[in-house]
């Protein structure tokens, strides 16, 4: 099958592309990469690859050994432009996260929600991680106008989490890791008709990742064909999942 996984040009988090891109690829999927522009080269964002701080709090040594493997990848330079994706031809569309500066082209895109709406109204399998999840908060169904997830349950990047962060580099970085002023959770729970009962926060975790091989500290929100997970630390579950609703 065919999955379209939508980037920033840079910033975007290692581990929710590299992961999902390795564990798809190694299950014999074809995964097509989409920029603003077609052809631009992507990029993570640096600091995770060599620690935000002092050489810690960036992302694991598997995912970062899957980040270089996908840089060497034909796809990773050959993508396509975000108006331009024929939607009709993919099977399934990813939308990962990161909460660096560059992520703002990807996030505030109308052109990349316009797609979204398109592929939404295929009823395929959709599945968002972190601040993907904003991208789905801010699109409106093309026939109706209604948000896409105004009647889903979800998940996403925990105001504790994000607040966590930024208080913990803040000091060094300023505002680098707080992509807009609003929280995601604030942003994502006002585009639900219940927040109540339709926002999951999930177990509250710190540290603890969920890894290739244990998903005890994993946590993912399946409604349908739509899944979401809070942060790089689901990432292998949220791959994982997001196969099974390929399957089906």
């Amino acid at each position: 099958m065919r999955v379209l996984i939508p980037v920033p040009d840079r910033d975007f988090d290692v581990t929710e592309v590299a992961v999902p891109w390795r564990l798809l690829t190694d299950a014999g999927h074809e995964v097509v990469f989409a920029t603003e522009r077609a052809g631009t080269r992507p990029a993570a964002d640096p600091r995770l690859l060599t620690g935000v701080l002092f050489g810690r709090l960036g992302a694991e040594p598997e995912p970062r050994r899957f980040y270089e493997q996908l840089t060497a990848a034909p796809e990773f330079a050959a993508t396509v432009s975000w108006a331009d994706v024929e939607v009709g031809e993919y099977d399934g569309l990813l939308l990962p996260g990161g909460h660096a500066p560059g992520m703002r082209q990807y996030l505030g895109s109308e052109d990349l929600r316009r797609q979204v709406a398109r592929f939404w109204a295929l009823e395929r399998p959709v599945g968002a991680i972190c601040h993907g999840v904003l991208v789905l908060a801010r699109t409106r169904e093309g026939d109706t106008g209604r948000g896409v997830l105004a009647g889903r349950r979800t998940t996403c990047l925990p105001k504790y989490m994000e607040r966590t962060a930024y208080l913990s580099t803040a000091w060094r970085l300023g505002r680098y890791y707080r992509t807009y002023p609003a929280y995601v959770e604030d942003e994502v729970r006002s585009a639900l008709t219940d927040p109540g009962t339709q926002f999951e926060r999930g177990p509250r975790v710190l540290t603890r990742r969920g890894t290739a091989v244990d998903d005890t500290h994993a946590f993912v929100v399946e409604d349908g064909r739509y899944l979401s997970a809070r942060w790089p630390g689901d990432a292998y579950l949220f791959a994982r999942r997001f196969l099974t609703l390929l399957r089906g």
